[in-house]
């Protein structure tokens, strides 16, 4: 089998194609154009991994052959060669795409196959990159969810399994551990990835709107309504529709939203027509929706609707380790930004930052990261950077690894987090596996806490 690269050697001079092909054609499988019209018919019809083209020719020039050539879903190298050479022809040939210059004037036949294996190299290993982030948007489906902790990767897995199917995932964590970012990770991971994802903040609409903005009006439907208005479902019709901060919409939208889940079908305000949308749903909360439906706030047959597939996002608390890991991400993002040389961070400030407890998560340490960068006089963060509350390495609650605090909760942190240690087994019968699993830690931290809060006879 041949396996030697090809290359397409374009110049409208004979002596000079037929020259280059003996002297090329030992290590690649050769084939020779006189102008960039015939090229673009070869390039067309092969893949190609090397083009080798002239920059003065009849017709079409080198540099517009190299932007053609360079427009293909798998474009090949390509090097363009010119009697005329000067340092404004190199570099708008660069700028075109080119991945090499050379002048036809001293050109050695041994400084041209250095110079295409150099590019082919190059060219690979930019494929090779390529794939590989192709690869890391299958796993992770945005770039910006970073983390490395076994709670991560827990959350990672999930997300790769049910991203493909239609199922309806509800998203729970506290405020500012990434719901939003996960909501478009599984879209972007769906078949439905390149239709709609719309997004509705629930929280941020009076009850009497959001009926009106999930499923649109009619004109006159009410007062100010001077026009019909397409609504949220039919907006994402075929894609995703992510209704965040859902355990804050009213009783009479719940009994709505229950009929889309189980008959995908509605009514806009002020119409009898029936709709019919395809749409997939996420929702997120950092609220106890169990315990709202206890408490007789949001309705059961609308939780077990929603909960399909459930997410639960860990506390930064819960993945301590991912905090370095954080931090260094958006050093290196706010520092580019605010374009100023900080790189790193003192022993001391790391040492603050893994201290405190994050009660905002990540949302919190991003924040401070950039309060940092803009007070930093040097290269390194230092402990003076950082905001006060952090400087102080409040641990109260630091290292703790349960799962959201249900909004309005009462008691301290502590409380909080061995209330939800006891629920949790209570709930799983004692088993201590399945509720490290359902706390979203693992069994040694359990242990360990079990061992702090004195339940283990639990």
């Amino acid at each position: 089998m041949d396996d030697k690269p090809t290359l397409l050697i374009v110049d409208d001079e004979k002596p000079t194609r037929e020259g280059l092909r003996a002297a090329l054609e030992d290590r690649f499988d050769v084939y020779l154009a006189e102008d960039a019209a015939t090229a673009i018919q070869l390039l067309e019809q092969e893949r190609f991994d090397v083009v080798l083209t002239d920059f003065r020719m009849p017709g079409e020039d080198g540099m517009r052959l190299i932007t053609r050539a360079k427009s293909l879903s798998r474009p090949p190298v390509c090097i363009l060669m010119t009697a005329y050479g000067s340092e404004e022809v190199a570099v708008d040939a660069m700028r075109r795409g080119a991945d090499d210059y050379i002048a036809k004037g001293r050109l050695q036949i041994d400084e041209l196959e250095m110079r295409i294996a150099r590019a082919l190299r190059q060219h690979k290993l930019e494929d090779e990159n390529r794939e590989l982030h192709v690869q890391l948007d299958a796993r992770f489906g945005l770039e910006e969810i970073v983390g490395q902790s076994p709670a991560m990767q827990e959350v990672f897995d999930v997300v790769r399994q049910v991203a493909p199917t239609p199922a309806t995932v509800l998203i729970q964590g506290e405020s500012g551990t990434g719901k939003e970012m996960f909501a478009k990770a599984i879209h972007r991971l769906s078949p439905r990835a390149r239709r709609p994802l719309v997004t509705v903040h629930c929280a941020a609409l009076p009850a009497a709107l959001l009926e009106s903005e999930l499923f649109g009006h009619e004109k006159g439907a009410f007062t100010g309504a001077n026009e019909r208005r397409i609504g949220r479902f039919e907006q994402a019709n075929g894609g995703t529709l992510f209704l965040d901060e859902i355990g804050e919409i009213d009783a009479s939208t719940q009994v709505k939203l229950l009929r889309v889940l189980g008959e995908r079908t509605f009514e806009r305000v002020g119409s009898n027509k029936t709709i019919s949308a395809d749409v997939r749903l996420v929702a997120a909360t950092n609220r106890n929706l169990a315990e709202q439906v206890r408490s007789g706030t949001f309705r059961e047959d609308l939780f077990f609707r929603l909960r399909v597939v459930e997410l639960w996002l860990p506390p930064l608390r819960a993945r301590a380790g991912d905090v370095p890991v954080l931090a260094a991400y958006f050093l290196k993002e706010i520092s580019g930004e605010y374009q100023k040389p900080v790189k790193d961070f003192t022993a001391d400030a790391m040492q603050a930052l893994l201290a405190y407890p994050w009660p905002a998560n990540v949302r919190e340490l991003r924040n401070a990261i950039e309060g940092a960068v803009a007070l930093c006089r040097g290269e390194r963060i230092t402990l003076r950077d950082l905001p006060a509350n952090v400087r102080g390495g409040d641990a109260a609650g630091g290292g703790g690894d349960v799962r959201p605090t249900p909004a309005g909760g009462g008691g301290t942190l502590r409380d909080t987090e061995r209330d939800q240690i006891i629920r949790a087994l209570q709930e799983t019968k004692g088993h201590r596996t399945l509720a490290a699993r359902k706390l979203g830690i693992s069994r040694r931290t359990l242990h360990r806490k079990l061992h702090v809060y004195q339940l283990e006879d639990l």
